[in-house]
């Protein structure tokens, strides 16, 4: 039902835009969204977004870093997660002359933060800690067996080897996937997406009257939704055909959420949103710009919560077999709830999880002995509480038996 509430909305605000053409055609709040995400000037294509392509880029050399094989310090981990143009921090030469950096964008959302830098700091000091913990904690005992108390390797039944801190927690998944939320949602739903960045300055002026920033092809206000769209898409070897399979962030669990049949349509219902939306910014129909917003705020928030389910139930089927899969799983979930705090209740200024609430979600999963002594009934309860506030069933989540 839900599903097809979505594609009503999606239809309907299509139907709303296209009706009353009485004029064949003429109407200026005419929208009609094209095939794919392509959107010409003059000949030239207008949609840009390098800069999140290159973040994009960055996250996943860094991510990798995190294995000590890769011999980084916690010096040159630092560097790469806040890199300075023409610092040679990566093995990509185009990405050591950008002037990007994940750091800088990593809760830095217009409506969540821009009046919070309290809690923006304090995000960013929980992910420099991921990698000052990963190096002073786990890669001193890169060669040591894990037991409850004590950090080092842990190997699954089927051989692969995982390495957790002293309470079970991979860092690299818990940065990796509290990423998503931090930088990729963060940066769509709260400011790409927002009216108090797409309406900013003049932005509404010059889109109507189709003044281009200097030497683009594009508007501002066109530029800004294409920003938002490329952090989703930006590693996209072609978005106006994506694979959803990318880059392991954002992109990826989309389609792991899309594969699901309870919420499959979601993929197509963010994608048509965003052609929608952008189409709407070039007819200059706000109202239906908007509505593509939310319909993509729901859509995206929905991906972090239903993994993070996902993990948390799958989790409680190897805790007793295979400690270290049910260890991977739980730090997956725990990425995944961190990033419910960066999510976006339609037509709402908030998330469905605020910091706090997620905080303590995170202090339950590692009070104690952490993921060592975690019960299926705890497992069991935050799952049930994630789901209700995204109105779907743990059960729908869950992995298939």
């Amino acid at each position: 039902m839900k599903k097809l509430a979505l594609s009503l909305f999606v239809i309907s605000a299509l139907f709303q835009s296209c009706s009353n053409d009485d004029d064949g055609g003429s109407n200026p709040n005419n929208v009609v969204a094209p095939a794919t995400y392509e959107f010409t000037r003059n000949g030239s294509s207008t949609v840009s977004y390098g800069g999140q392509t290159t973040r994009i880029a960055m996250a996943e050399e860094l991510v990798a870093g995190f294995k000590k094989d890769a011999g980084k310090s916690e010096q040159e981990l630092m560097a790469m997660f806040a890199h300075v143009e023409s610092e040679n921090d990566f093995s990509d030469a185009d990405l050591n002359a950008s002037d990007k950096s994940i750091r800088s964008k990593t809760a830095a959302s217009t409506d969540y933060f821009s009046a919070n830098t309290t809690d923006a700091n304090a995000i960013k000091a929980d992910f420099d800690g991921y990698i000052e913990s990963q190096v002073a904690e786990v890669f001193v005992k890169w060669d040591d067996q894990a037991t409850e108390g004590n950090a080092g390797f842990i190997q699954q039944t089927s051989g692969t080897i995982r390495y957790v801190n002293a309470k079970g927690l991979e860092y690299n998944q818990a940065f990796a996937k509290g990423l998503i939320g931090a930088l990729m949602i963060d940066q769509i739903l709260n400011n790409y997406l927002s009216p108090a960045v797409l309406n900013a300055g003049s932005n509404v002026a010059n889109n109507d009257n189709e003044e281009l920033e200097d030497g683009k092809d594009y508007t501002t206000m066109e530029h800004k939704w294409d920003e938002a769209f490329g952090y989703l898409y930006g590693a996209e070897a072609d978005a106006s055909a994506p694979t959803l399979s990318a880059d392991p962030f954002l992109n990826k669990y989309t389609l792991s959420v899309d594969s699901d049949e309870d919420f499959s349509g979601i993929a197509d219902n963010i994608y048509n949103a965003f052609k929608l939306g952008r189409a709407a910014i070039v007819a200059k129909n706000y109202e239906v710009r908007d509505e593509q917003a939310e319909i993509i705020k729901e859509n995206i928030s929905l991906i972090p919560a239903v993994r993070a389910v996902y993990y948390l139930q799958a989790a409680k089927g190897s805790l007793d077999t295979d400690k270290s899969s049910a260890f991977h799983s739980l730090s997956e979930a725990y990425g995944f709830i961190y990033s419910l705090q960066f999510t976006r209740v339609p037509n709402t200024d908030g998330p469905y999880f605020t910091k706090t609430e997620v905080e303590a979600m995170l202090d339950t999963l590692m009070e104690n002995d952490g993921f060592w002594d975690i019960t299926d009934e705890t497992l069991d309860d935050m799952s049930a509480t994630i789901a209700a506030k995204f109105n779907f069933t743990v059960a729908q989540a869950a992995p298939a038996n």
